[in-house]
């Protein structure tokens, strides 16, 4: 996908939240070995080294894009590579990271097995998603895109959210040797004073891999028809959206 940092970063402060919440769950070990999968631009690769005691880091991502805003620094090393792509390759890690990206690779009943035979002895496991099946936004786009004209130029295809329930994550990662589990749902209110504020930030995200696949003309018409349907369904201003992310959190014996 084409992602564009200027627009992702709009939101940066809302979208950085939760990552610090799940950072706050992580131990620090000296010499830890960490790769963070789906590493964006690179800054919060970055604080997560910084958190640490002497790591060595990879940072992997797919887009070029976003990799281009990667910041240098002696301890981290950045990668153009598929989650799917580093999960095929035998080098194992203490610490496997995940700040909102692994929502975008499908069946989690098979990626989280995948990720754990990753996960050296005494290693930990954080990863951040967002619940998309119950953010409101995503639900409106999920309607959206199975409407004409729109699923027919879409050739009927539709990304459907691979993110499962807390309590199959919980027995996912008990039934693979996870220890010391936290998981929770967390809601993290973004105030707008306007709903094309809301339009924004999902554009930045979740619409992405739909313009990828839409016309000129049909982004523009799907654009102004979900700017409406977020209107009808926050019709005063200033608003709220509660926000819903998802934290894992476990360590491996």
């Amino acid at each position: 996908m084409a992602w564009d940092p200027e627009k992702y970063n709009e939101f940066k402060v809302e979208r950085y939240k939760p990552y610090f919440d799940l950072v706050s769950h992580i131990k620090d070990k000296p010499n830890l070995k960490v790769i963070d999968l789906g590493c964006g631009t690179g800054e919060l690769t970055q604080f997560l080294a910084n958190a640490l005691t002497n790591p060595t880091v990879i940072g992997i991502d797919t887009s070029a894009e976003m990799l281009s805003k990667a910041p240098v620094q002696n301890n981290i090393v950045f990668k153009q590579k598929s989650i799917e792509e580093q999960l095929e390759e035998n080098e194992t890690w203490d610490l496997i990271f995940s700040n909102a990206a692994i929502q975008w690779i499908d069946d989690h009943q098979l990626l989280f097995p995948k990720i754990i035979a990753k996960i050296n002895n005494n290693g930990q496991l954080a990863i951040q998603m967002p619940s998309q099946t119950e953010n409101v936004l995503n639900k409106l786009l999920i309607d959206l895109v199975q409407e004409e004209p729109y699923l027919p130029a879409l050739n009927n295809w539709i990304r459907k959210s691979p993110v499962l329930s807390l309590d199959e994550y919980a027995k996912l990662l008990f039934d693979h040797g996870g220890d010391n589990l936290i998981i929770y749902q967390k809601v993290y209110p973004l105030v707008n004073n306007t709903q094309d504020e809301l339009y924004e930030f999902i554009a930045g995200s979740s619409l992405v891999p739909y313009f990828e696949r839409l016309t000129d003309s049909l982004k523009e018409q799907f654009s102004i028809e979900f700017k409406k349907r977020i209107r009808l369904t926050f019709p005063k201003t200033p608003l709220i959206y509660a926000f819903k992310r998802i934290i894992l959190y476990c360590t491996f014996r």
